[in-house]
């Protein structure tokens, strides 16, 4: 009786032994040692599951031309064109739109409701503190058109400053103001029209030897117009107002632990950028040589 005891008891025993051994099976565990590494299964990175699957959600918020819906409900604008040929070269070949108010773009990025932004947004060191920015894909500043042949050699602010005979119109409430009077300009050589329409007109008319605004309204408004008899200042200067460059930057967004995500998408961008790609889309949003963003990287313009 006492053999076949002891017999089962060590049955008993070996049998827990041999569960013990087992119960871990399929479990990692954070820092810890396992002895069959080949067994853990990395978590998939938000690239890798694009690339998998070949398709990725991106928010916009209908805003032109950087990201916006057509009424036949196509997703386009310059960002939007960018990223498709970008993405695609990373064999990510669909993409679904998510339209989201301007301000809601990076809460809906970090709470997973998309995985890219690709509204143009401007890289500030605030929002960078949120999110991670791709290197620009474009870059905006002022602008300004003269009579065809420039008679009065205006290449920047400064210069209409530094004329005071030299006259410029500004649409009322825009922002072009504050810079003229930031630089000097004094406020008779400012005349400030009601729209943008009324300044082509005051330069047409010689009412002014100059009219501002930023620089993709301005090639806008001179592909409108369609004058022969004036023309954009192509080499104008930035204004530099309390020691920085009025000029802007935006690009793609991604969230902070989609390193390998956005690496890879500035490689696929620089190539489009050395290649000429980039500047025919953006030519084709009425966007110019002016608005490339250069070889400036996020990094620098975080600095």
């Amino acid at each position: 009786m006492r053999s076949y005891f002891h017999a089962g008891l060590c049955l008993v025993l070996f049998t827990v032994l041999l569960m013990g051994c087992g119960s871990n099976e399929g479990n990692v565990k954070q820092g810890g040692s396992s002895s069959n590494q080949s067994d853990i299964i990395p978590s998939e990175t938000t690239l890798a599951k694009a690339q998998r699957e070949g398709s990725i959600t991106v928010g916009f918020a209908n805003e032109r031309p950087y990201a916006f819906s057509t009424p036949e409900g196509e997703l386009t604008g310059e960002a939007v064109e960018i990223a498709r040929i970008v993405l695609s070269n990373l064999g990510i070949e669909e993409m679904d739109g998510v339209l989201t108010e301007f301000g809601s773009l990076i809460p809906g990025l970090k709470a997973k409701r998309f995985d890219l932004i690709t509204a143009g947004m401007f890289i500030t060191k605030e929002r960078a503190e949120e999110v991670s920015f791709a290197n620009p894909e474009y870059s905006i500043g002022e602008a300004i058109a003269v009579l065809t042949g420039n008679p009065m050699d205006l290449h920047s602010y400064e210069d209409i400053k530094a004329n005071p005979t030299a006259k410029v119109a500004v649409m009322v409430g825009a922002i072009e103001v504050e810079y003229l009077e930031s630089v000097g300009v004094a406020e008779t050589q400012i005349v400030k029209v009601p729209d943008q329409p009324s300044a082509i007109s005051a330069l047409q008319s010689g009412r002014v030897d100059a009219i501002t605004m930023t620089g993709p309204s301005l090639q806008a408004m001179l592909e409108s117009a369609k004058d022969a008899n004036i023309e954009r200042v192509m080499d104008f200067e930035q204004p530099v107002i309390d020691g920085k460059s009025v000029r802007g930057y935006g690009a793609a967004v991604f969230r902070n632990d989609d390193n390998d995500f956005r690496e890879a998408f500035n490689s696929e961008l620089k190539k489009l950028q050395d290649s000429g790609q980039l500047l025919e889309i953006l030519q084709t949003f009425g966007f110019t040589e002016q608005e490339l963003p250069g070889e400036i990287t996020t990094e620098e313009l975080l600095k």
